[in-house]
């Protein structure tokens, strides 16, 4: 049974097991208000193939000092009006709590189309949002646990990972990009209809690699900006000095910078492994920064999917691909690259489970 082929329906009264597979910010945020609205009537477990929470909003410690850390995925929050207003219980519950703070630091090069826009930082790393609604989802969270299979297995959902036993769950919500979730084997390659693989395959990413260096506290970055977007390079896009970013300036605090490339440049070297573009990184930042101070420690990671160019289309935040079972899948892919984007996607995949179950 697919979307649109039946209305709602209760499996029944006993509590569903359900799977969040992805631990970035649909996720996370999934998985939360299924606990706030469906505490009673779901477990949920989720499942992330990383060593860690973020996905997309990841922050990275340097090795000498745990303390010390770096955005690597997004940078800030930029919120217009309009999402200010629709999502404004979220916004308040995170400034309330200092997981958020206004975005106060000199961003040279922002150019935001739109007024009245509001930009946001966290000052614990943008990673510490993701953490903040798991911890609140009360969900039984599993790192390493790389998914590959999902089967139909006596009406409920199977799921395979490479590093532990499969698991059978009531119902499994896939918060990974588009292309992870047409790359899972098993029934779910038939679940999947023509028209809905033809939709999901329309979905297109830019690809970027990220760069951050790690420095011994008080060491001075000599610029009088926090972040920059760079417009004449053709390796690096923007540059942040991301303790300064976040207004934690002392002589207490490390000094990181975090460099993220271009697009093009994402699509010249996508193919290449991360340690071969390091070094190509780290000439060019030399360029836009001469005399930069060696850094105690690098980090690059290559986001393959960074964001969304194109999303799937004729779709309200998610697509159900089987019903009984529940098997949905959402995320940004079905709206757009930014937290108002995967908060949109987690609240109609919330709808979809107050209809089920």
């Amino acid at each position: 049974m697919r979307a649109g082929e039946a209305g709602c329906g209760r499996p029944g009264n006993a509590m569903a097991r359900v799977l969040v597979v992805g631990a970035g910010v649909t996720g996370s945020l999934s998985a939360y208000l299924l606990r706030r609205d469906m505490e009673n009537r779901l477990r949920i477990a989720v499942w992330d193939k990383a060593r860690g929470a973020g996905g997309r909003m990841s922050t990275s410690r340097s090795p000498h000092d745990p303390n010390c850390t770096a955005d690597l995925g997004a940078q800030y929050i930029s919120v217009t009006p309009y999402y200010a207003e629709k999502h404004q219980s979220f916004y308040e519950e995170l400034l309330s709590r200092g997981i958020l703070t206004p975005l106060l630091s000199p961003v040279e090069g922002l150019v935001q189309k739109d007024k009245g826009i509001s930009n946001y930082v966290a000052p614990q790393g943008i990673s510490s949002l993701v953490k903040h609604y798991l911890i609140d989802s009360g969900a039984d969270v599993f790192y390493n646990r790389h998914v590959t299979h999902i089967n139909l297995k006596e009406g409920k959902l199977e799921v395979c990972s490479l590093s532990a036993p499969s698991e059978i769950f009531d119902a499994v919500v896939l918060t990974m990009p588009v292309p992870q979730i047409l790359q899972l084997q098993g029934h779910i390659e038939n679940l999947i209809g023509e028209s809905e693989r033809q939709q999901l395959e329309t979905a297109s990413y830019s690809s970027r690699f990220a760069l951050a260096l790690f420095y011994e506290a008080g060491t001075q970055i000599d610029v009088p900006w926090a972040a920059k977007y760079i417009a004449d390079n053709p390796c690096i896009r923007f540059i942040s000095i991301d303790n300064k970013k976040r207004s934690l300036e002392s002589p207490e605090v490390c000094t990181s910078i975090v460099v993220h490339t271009t697009v093009q440049f994402g699509v010249e070297h996508v193919q290449k492994d991360k340690e071969e573009v390091e070094p190509l990184i780290l000439e060019q930042l030399q360029r836009v920064l001469p005399g930069l101070p060696k850094s105690r420690s690098t980090k690059c990671h290559k986001w393959r999917y960074s964001q969304v160019i194109k999303s799937v289309p004729s779709c309200r935040g998610h697509m159900t691909l089987h019903v009984q079972p529940l098997l949905v899948c959402g995320g940004d892919s079905f709206t757009h690259s930014n937290f108002d984007g995967c908060t949109e996607s987690a609240l109609t995949i919330l709808d979809v489970f107050k209809c089920h179950f």
